[in-house]
Formats: C-alpha cells, sequence, structure tokens
C-alpha cells in the first residue's frame, strides 16, 4: 500500500541506497552488448567546493540527459571527479595550519606541505560529491577521478613534454597577472574587476633639450582656458609649453615609465614624435613615439608608457622597443636600489638618489602618496580629480592584482587554437544556443599566449630541471632529464665521458647538478585533459576507445574560453578528434527579481536547504522547467514550492488508482481498446512522449517539462481521473479497461518523468506492484507509444475544453459555485450535437449545467464563449447583477489600462531603461505583460455580456 503522503526526506536517502546497491549508474549498466554509447564528463568541481545553484542546474541538466539516454539503451558513462584547485586547496590548508598554530608552509618545507594537503583532501575534500549524491547525480561513481591521481598525473606529463618538444609550449618573460598577496600569477578567471573611488593624477613631464610647442587651448563662457580636442575645430589660442601632461590613476607606476605616446594624427603632438622628456623624480630621457593606441579625445592625448606594470603599454612598448623596467617586487613593494633595470642608463644624482631613500622597499600605495607629494612640491602636479573606476582584484587573496613582469612558462595557444576554430566554422562541434559560437571565435582569434605556471607548491611540479648553466631540460622524470643533461653536456665538452658514466651510475656524485623548477601547472592545463585523461589516456584503454569522443558538454558560459576552448584545443592535438559534437550553454541562476546571486547582496541560495525543504525532485523539475535556452533563471521559492506540489499531485493520483485496482506492469492491447476515454489519453500519452523526446534531443528541457507538467497534472490527474470515475463505478468491462490503462499509463508517467525527478518516480515504480519489478525504473524502456486516435482525441478534448471554458466563464462573472445554468448551441451542426448528447451528463457534473438546447441566436443576458469554432450561450438571468458584473469589470479594465500606460511611459524613457539596473527593467517588463493579459482578458469578459 502506498503511503499516504511523500516523505522525500525519508525517502530520497533510500532510493539512492538502492541505487548504490544495484551498481546502477556504472558504466553500461542496464545496456545491451553492442549499445551506442554515450557519454558526458561532469565539468570537475573544486576539491575545496560545496554545491551552489550553478552547479546544481548544470548537474541537474546532465543528469537528465543521462537518465533520458541510459533508458533508451544506451551505453551510458557519466565520468565524476574532482579538480585540485590549486590556489583555493593551498589557501584552505595554510589557513588551517595557522588556525591551529602549527608550522606555516615555508617552515614545514615543500614535501611535508604536499603531504598536508593530501592528508586534507583525504578528511575534508571532495564533500561535494556527496552532495551531487543527494540531487540525485546518476554519475559512475566507481570511476571517479581526481587531477591530481597518478593516472591524470602521467597524462599532464606526457602532455606538457610532448607540447614543449613540439615548440608549443616555452619560456618567456611576459606580463601576467600577479596576485601580490598569494604571490603567484593568476588567470583571468580568478580576477575580479571592483568599483572603486579613485583619483586621476595629472603630471607634468618636462621636455628635454629645451625643446617647446604651441599647445591649443579653448576658452569657456567666463574666458578661462580650458582643455582643447581635435574634434573642437578651430581652437581659441595656443600657448607655450615645454612640458607634456600626462594622467594616471596608478602613480607608483611612473617609476618604471620609459616612454610617453600620442596619436601620430594628433595635431597637438605631431611635432614632437621622436623627441624626449625627462622623467621626473628619475631624470631618465624617455621618447616620445606615436602610436594608434591613444585616444585623442581621452584626457589631454598623452599617455605615460609602462610597459613592466600595463598590458595596452606591454603591447605599445614592443611596438615601440621601450624599455621594460620593472620597478616592484613580488610583494608590490617598491625596488630600486639594487634594480638593474631600473639603474640602467641613469646618471646618480643627489634627485635620484632622495627618490630611491623616499621609496624604497615602500608598499606600493604608500609609494603612490609619497610620490603625488613629490611631485606636488616640485611643481609638477597639475591637477587631481575624483575618478570612479574598476581595478583588477585577485578574487582568492582579494587584494588589487598587478600587471608583472615576469619569466613564466606558455602554451603556443594561437597555433593550437586554429584546428580548434575550424571544428566549430565547419560545423563539427556545435554550440546550443548557437549565439555562443561568436562568443567562443571572439576569444579564439584574439587568443594570447596562455601562461601555464603558477608559484605554488601544490599542483602539478613542472617537468623541468635546470642545468648549471641554465640550459632546459624537460623530460618526464629526473632519472630522463639526468641522462639528458650528461649527453648534453659531454657533447658540448662540458664534462667527460668517464664522470657523465659516473655521474649516471652514482646519485650522490650528481647532488646539486640539475635544479627543478619549483612551479606548478595552471589547473586549467590537467582540466584540459579532462574528455580523454579520465579514460585511461595516454594508455589504449577499452574505456577510451568506447567513450572518446563524449557526447555532449554541458556548462556555464563563464568558462567557454578557460576550459571547453581548452578542451578543444587538447583534444585535437592529442586524440586527432574533437572531444565533444555539442556544448549546451546553460544561463546563470538568479534570485526571484533577477538579480546576480552574491553574498555581498544576501541573496545566495543555498541547495542543500532547498533539497532539505521540499526535496531534489522539487528542484530539480524547477530548474529544469525553466531552463529556457538563453534565459536565466529567476529562482524563486514559491516555484519550487509548486512542483513538490506537482510530486504531491502525482504521488496522490498513484494513492488513488491504487484504491480504484489500476493494474500496473502489465501489458495492454491500446488498440483493442473500446472506450473514447481510454483510447483518448493513450493517443495525449503517444503525443507527450514523442514531445518530450523532441525537447530532450534539442536541449529544450524546459519545453520537455512543461510538456510533462500539463500531461501529468492536467491531462491525466485532472481531466482523465475525474472523467473515468463513472466508469470505475459501472460495469465490470468498462472498468477493467479503465484499471489496466490507468496503470499502464501511470507506469509510462514514472518513466517520462524519471529524468526529471528520479527518486519519487523510482519509489512509486517500486511500490505499484506486489514482489519486485523486473528492472529498476532507471534501466525501464524509454516509453515510445505508436498509438494515435485522432477522432476520439478530438471529441474528448472538445468536452475538456467546453467545460474549461464554462469554468472560465463562471469564475470571471463571479457566477456562485452553487448555481447551475443551461447552455444554448448557437447554430450548432450535427457533430456538436451528437457530441453535446453524448457527454451530456459529464457536462451536467463537472460544468454545473442543467441543460442542454441549440438555438439559431443567443438569448439575451448571456455570456458567450467559442470552442472549436461553435459559440456556446450561458445564461446569466437572475444569477448575477448584469449591470453591476458589467460596472466591475469595466473598473478593472481601465485600471490595467492605467497600469500598463504608466509602464509604458516607464520604458519608453532611454534614460530608465539605460539606468535602472537589469533586473528592475525585467520586473517592468514583466508587469506590462502581466496587465496587458489582464486587460485582454477583461475586455473579453465584457464583450461575453454584450
Amino acid at each position: 500500500m502506498i503511503e499516504k503522503t511523500y516523505d522525500a526526506a525519508a525517502i530520497e536517502p533510500r532510493i539512492a541506497q538502492c541505487w548504490e546497491d544495484a551498481g546502477a549508474f556504472r558504466a553500461g549498466a542496464g545496456a545491451a552488448e553492442g549499445a551506442e554509447p554515450f557519454s558526458i564528463v561532469i565539468p570537475p568541481p573544486n576539491v575545496t567546493g560545496s554545491l551552489h545553484m550553478g552547479h546544481a542546474l548544470n548537474d541537474t541538466l546532465q543528469d537528465i540527459l543521462v537518465r533520458f539516454e541510459r533508458m533508451r539503451g544506451k551505453n551510458v558513462l557519466w565520468q565524476p571527479g574532482l579538480d585540485h584547485a590549486g590556489i583555493a586547496t593551498q589557501m584552505v590548508v595554510e589557513r588551517q595550519l595557522a588556525e591551529r598554530q602549527e608550522p606555516g608552509r615555508r617552515a614545514m618545507g615543500r614535501e611535508a606541505f604536499v603531504e598536508r594537503v593530501w592528508q586534507w583532501k583525504g578528511e575534508s575534500g571532495g564533500a561535494i560529491l556527496g552532495q551531487l549524491r543527494r540531487l540525485g547525480a546518476s554519475c559512475d561513481w566507481s570511476r571517479e577521478r581526481f587531477t591530481m591521481d597518478d593516472g591524470l598525473s602521467k597524462a599532464v606529463l606526457h602532455v606538457f613534454v610532448e607540447l614543449y618538444r613540439k615548440g608549443l609550449i616555452y619560456k618567456d618573460k611576459r606580463l601576467v597577472n600577479w596576485d601580490p598577496k598569494l604571490l603567484t600569477a593568476i588567470s583571468d578567471l580568478e580576477v575580479e574587476q571592483r568599483e572603486v573611488k579613485g583619483h586621476l593624477w595629472h603630471f607634468r613631464y618636462p621636455l628635454a633639450d629645451g625643446v617647446t610647442y604651441e599647445h591649443p587651448y579653448n576658452l569657456d563662457e567666463e574666458g578661462n582656458r580650458t582643455a582643447w580636442k581635435p574634434s573642437d575645430g578651430e581652437p581659441a589660442g595656443y600657448e607655450t609649453r615645454d612640458y607634456l601632461v600626462v594622467a594616471t590613476t596608478r602613480p607608483e607606476t611612473m617609476l618604471g615609465d620609459s616612454g610617453v605616446a600620442v596619436h601620430p594624427e594628433d595635431p597637438r603632438y605631431g611635432d614632437l614624435v621622436g623627441k624626449h622628456v625627462i622623467l621626473p623624480l628619475v631624470g631618465r630621457r624617455i621618447p616620445i613615439v606615436g602610436d594608434e593606441y591613444p585616444d585623442p579625445e581621452a584626457g589631454t592625448g598623452a599617455v605615460k608608457m609602462t610597459p613592466a606594470h600595463d598590458f595596452n603599454d606591454f603591447e605599445v612598448g614592443k611596438r615601440h622597443d621601450l624599455a621594460m623596467i620593472n620597478v616592484f617586487t613580488v610583494a608590490a613593494a617598491i625596488t630600486l636600489e639594487e634594480n638593474e633595470d631600473f639603474l640602467d642608463g641613469l646618471e646618480r644624482s643627489e634627485a635620484l638618489a632622495e627618490t630611491i631613500v623616499e621609496l624604497e622597499g615602500q608598499d606600493r600605495f604608500v609609494a603612490r602618496e609619497r610620490i603625488v607629494v613629490m611631485m606636488d612640491a616640485l611643481g609638477l602636479l597639475a591637477g587631481v580629480e575624483d575618478h570612479p573606476h574598476t581595478v583588477p582584484h585577485g578574487d582568492r587573496g582579494g587584494v588589487p592584482i598587478e600587471p608583472y613582469l615576469t619569466d613564466q612558462w606558455y602554451v603556443d595557444a594561437k597555433t593550437l587554437a586554429q584546428p580548434a576554430i575550424s571544428s566549430v566554422r565547419e560545423g563539427r562541434t556545435k554550440f546550443v544556443p548557437k549565439n555562443w559560437e561568436k562568443t567562443y571565435f571572439d576569444w579564439m582569434e584574439n587568443i594570447q599566449p596562455w601562461c601555464i605556471s603558477r608559484q605554488l607548491w601544490w599542483g602539478h611540479q613542472i617537468p623541468a630541471w635546470y642545468g648549471p648553466d641554465g640550459e632546459i631540460f624537460v623530460e618526464k622524470s629526473e632519472e630522463e632529464a639526468v641522462a639528458s643533461a650528461l649527453s648534453h653536456y659531454v657533447t658540448n665538452g662540458t664534462i667527460s665521458d668517464d664522470e657523465a658514466r659516473a655521474m649516471a651510475a652514482d646519485p650522490a656524485r650528481r647532488d646539486g647538478f640539475l635544479r627543478r623548477d619549483e612551479d606548478v601547472l595552471d589547473t586549467w592545463f590537467s582540466s584540459g585533459l579532462w574528455p580523454f585523461s579520465t579514460l585511461g589516456w595516454p594508455e589504449k584503454t577499452p574505456e577510451l576507445a568506447t567513450y572518446y569522443p563524449t557526447s555532449v558538454l554541458v556548462t556555464g558560459f563563464d568558462i567557454i574560453f578557460f576550459w571547453v576552448a581548452r578542451m578543444m584545443m587538447m583534444g585535437i592535438e592529442f586524440m586527432g578528434e574533437e572531444p565533444f559534437h555539442t556544448v549546451y550553454v546553460h544561463a546563470l541562476v538568479r534570485d526571484k527579481t533577477g538579480a546576480k546571486m552574491s553574498k555581498s547582496k544576501g541573496n545566495v541560495v543555498d541547495p542543500l536547504e532547498l533539497i532539505d525543504e521540499y526535496g531534489a525532485d522539487a528542484l530539480r523539475f524547477t530548474l529544469a522547467i525553466m531552463a529556457a535556452q538563453g534565459r536565466d533563471v529567476k529562482l524563486d521559492t514559491q516555484r519550487i514550492a509548486g512542483y513538490r506540489n506537482f510530486g504531491t499531485k502525482l504521488w496522490n493520483a498513484t494513492r488513488f488508482a491504487e484504491m480504484n485496482g489500476a493494474v500496473h506492469g502489465a501489458a495492454v492491447n491500446t488498440e483493442a481498446l473500446t472506450l473514447p476515454l481510454n483510447r483518448w489519453i493513450v493517443t495525449e500519452l503517444a503525443r507527450t512522449a514523442e514531445e518530450t523526446r523532441a525537447a530532450l534531443e534539442a536541449y529544450r528541457f524546459n519545453d520537455a517539462a512543461a510538456a510533462l507538467y500539463r500531461f501529468v497534472w492536467n491531462t491525466f490527474c485532472d481531466w482523465y481521473v475525474e472523467l473515468a470515475k463513472p466508469a470505475l463505478a459501472g460495469d465490470d468491462v468498462a472498468a477493467n479497461e479503465v484499471r489496466a490503462v490507468t496503470g499502464m499509463v501511470l507506469d509510462r508517467i514514472f518513466a517520462l518523468l524519471h529524468p526529471f525527478m528520479p527518486f519519487v518516480t523510482e519509489e512509486l515504480w517500486a511500490a505499484t506492484v506486489e514482489g519486485q519489478r523486473p528492472r529498476l525504473l532507471c534501466h525501464t524502456e524509454w516509453p515510445a507509444l505508436d498509438f494515435a486516435d485522432a477522432e476520439a482525441a478530438d471529441d474528448i478534448n472538445w468536452l475538456v475544453d467546453l467545460v474549461s471554458e464554462i469554468r472560465s466563464v463562471r469564475s470571471e462573472m463571479n457566477v456562485p459555485a452553487a448555481a447551475e445554468a443551461a447552455l444554448v448551441a448557437i447554430g450548432a451542426d450535427a457533430l456538436a450535437m451528437q457530441r453535446l448528447e453524448r457527454h451530456g451528463a459529464a457536462l451536467q457534473r463537472l460544468a454545473r449545467v442543467t441543460s442542454v438546447s441549440a438555438a439559431e441566436q443567443a438569448p439575451e443576458q448571456a455570456a458567450q464563449i467559442i470552442v472549436g469554432g461553435l459559440t456556446f450561450a450561458l445564461p446569466l438571468a437572475g444569477m448575477i447583477d448584469i449591470a453591476a458584473e458589467r460596472v466591475r469589470l469595466e473598473k478593472a479594465r481601465v485600471k490595467a489600462s492605467t497600469e500598463i500606460k504608466r509602464i509604458d511611459g516607464k520604458l519608453s524613457n532611454e534614460r530608465f531603461v539605460a539606468n535602472a539596473p537589469d533586473e528592475v527593467v525585467a520586473q517592468e517588463r514583466e508587469k506590462q505583460a502581466a496587465y496587458r493579459a489582464e486587460e485582454e482578458k477583461l475586455s473579453a469578459a465584457l464583450e461575453r455580456l454584450r
């Protein structure tokens, strides 16, 4: 007997354990030998992570696809795993050491610290995988991988060495995003742009060699001189200047200036290109260069160039061979005194010595304040203005990052990107929605060298060793590096054959001979190999042969470049084939108002708390039905509560069927069905199954969920159950047919809904037969019914539409619930009259109709409705006050119309649309649509009373 109520908190863990005990989700489980493979790799969450709404959406959509294809008989693998998350994990463990007052990382040493991280991972890491189980994720948990496990480490070594030998990995001195707190390079994805209230300082840089020029100016209404722009036309006049004015938000970087850039077509500075200025506080002669980077309309049109501390300046510097002068330590303190690059070419002077004494070793922000004071004292501070602007911060360290010139390892991403671009252009891999292809191309066609080294201890240590003279040896092991180095140094005569043989035979004799690179690889390097490294590559495993390439990737748009593109590049390079044929890009989960979730706003929703309150099925179904392509999910807990009620509705309908003798698990010959009601429900079931299949194949998760919702709630639970009650109370033949069909339809409903709501459907599947079903629901065949009776479907749908319209009119007109009314068919044809006669009893019971008659014209004071092209009248005289009802409806219509005009005014105001937050504008558009729908409905009701 099915329990009276569905208790998700009790049932979901039990069902999960049932799946676990049965090995239900192992690769190929439930599939016949030789079945077509279907595989997905999970975007590996950080080992430090916990389930958030982005994960919940991403993994729900993957699980829907995986369960769908498993039920279609495919050989399914959903590959789970974790990312070692270099920076995040190292921070967690270092924080733990500090909290426990244990020795820090440096005091412990590298080997002991890495061992400690592994210990933490074993005790506390990877909790998110257990949380994904609570969500119902049907991964093959027996195949869990980790980006630092032995197999993936072997793959990483192989890829690094091969790319190095091909010249696609190299070492170079370039600018990187540097975190001065964590003391490491970080990726763009780990940089947050934060709005700050800063300043713009205007400095005068004196021209060298006594050069002067005529600088144009304009006049304001009071006759004061103002700045002139090239777009202003003729200037009011000219003044002689022996300096250029540059502006900066980071005065501390001026110590590293090696040029000033102006646009070559800027009429103010054309004669100055090729001349020099003297860098204040330093005394360096730096050139004025003509470059298209400066905007003549922005600021003064003259831009200071600090190639070692700004990405744009770096590119200008390369074009004009400007010096790269780094004036920061790794901790972003000023370093001048023993800085060879800074001192190169400078004449020692009292002013330079004073600058060094004043600024040496100072933090960048302290130095900023001192430089402004020093420039002001020299009369070189032309002005200061408030300047709100965005400043990049490290998302982990939380401090402003610095563009920093340093030696790092790089991948030649431009070369690797070419075949990955062609793959998408030529249709071998497609994006859904297609518009994300443009984002992919924009990134890939403008790709820069990929910095893959990180100054951390946790991660894949770079397999590069340095000889005594700095020569680099890249190999998969130290033994191979030693052999390579000995061969190199024997060949060039540095050591003898005998010495080399002795060193090879006795490790003690080569102590200190080679030094390993201390850096580790960017986390994205190992996760870029995920689709094939998790399958055992570089070994030629059966899993690799079966499941690569994978079938589809489900991901968020924010990592198209950082992960998707890199998997494409690595997969094509090492497997000779794209890692997936489809990339489905889902949108963001926002709060109910459309605002992005953030801790600072206090609107973050914890999916685990939602599961505790509403159950995993309700959360999953909510996310699925709202996951329209290209539209963000606005998550409202009221919606989740509503879809929990949906699960309850199915539970109660199944209990009703059980109490009325429904037969589950038995074959039904649908062609032999005699009752139009049953032929109708099976036809609608077949249509829904087909609609769901087509929607899932097209990644239209919301359409699939909506189709199931309509059929289960409306068609089956509301209409079929209600219309079947007289048959169940009648003769045995009709009753038995209804019992058989009811059980069969519910079985198919369980199967169709299973990918979306796996727990409640698996529970009902097991509870509706005595003993055991032949298979778990998750392995049961996906419903595909080849049945259609258009005549029966049209007939019953006509009845449903008619009853629905009558009920709607009664509600709109405030007809008392107990009141009964006649129904008049206007100009009815023979088919309509037959239907009215056939369904007279149902109309009386369901629509509170006292009698049905035909007429050529509608009677007075009757509400009119149209169903199937035929007009029906519902006489309301004596049931309601017609005049008062007209007044009420008109008043409500005017109110809706007034609201529409008010919102139209708001949305037609360009200022409002441009300045209001996106979620506010979206809310107004939604209210506008709702009022318009209400106005149409009220107008229709008034029309019925005419």
